[in-house]
């Protein structure tokens, strides 16, 4: 891949990193700042500890993904940025603005797909 489109796809995933450690820093200021109130109707702590859990949930797919962004950055570094990992093709550029931490190419993750579905474990 062309050195402009491997410094565009750096720009763009640095980009997300940083948004990402930014919103898990937001999160975790304020988990840490909030009172835990003593909710005197049970319906109110339900409510308090849903939203929680989704939050926590949220917080854990972007961990996740940070981890993706990481090895993305890592792969523009070592140079194996934009190839699958399955057939050793290029990826194609569309899919790459689509996905930028993908591994592999279009056809490969369809078939992947499949056979995930196939098997039930979707």
């Amino acid at each position: 891949m062309e050195k402009e489109k491997l410094e565009h796809f750096r720009i763009l995933l640095q980009g997300k990193l940083d948004e990402l450690l930014s919103g898990a820093e937001r999160a975790v200021n304020g988990m840490s700042e909030a009172k835990d109130d003593n909710f005197p109707d049970p319906t109110d702590r339900a409510s308090h500890e849903t939203d929680r859990n989704f939050l926590l949930r949220v917080k854990d797919r972007e961990r996740r993904l940070i981890t993706k962004v990481n090895e993305a950055i890592q792969r523009i570094d070592d140079g194996s940025y934009g190839v699958c990992d399955i057939c050793g093709e290029p990826i194609s550029e569309k899919r790459l603005e689509a996905r930028p931490v993908t591994t592999c190419c279009i056809e490969c993750k369809k078939e992947e797909e499949e056979q995930e579905k196939g098997r039930g474990t979707t």
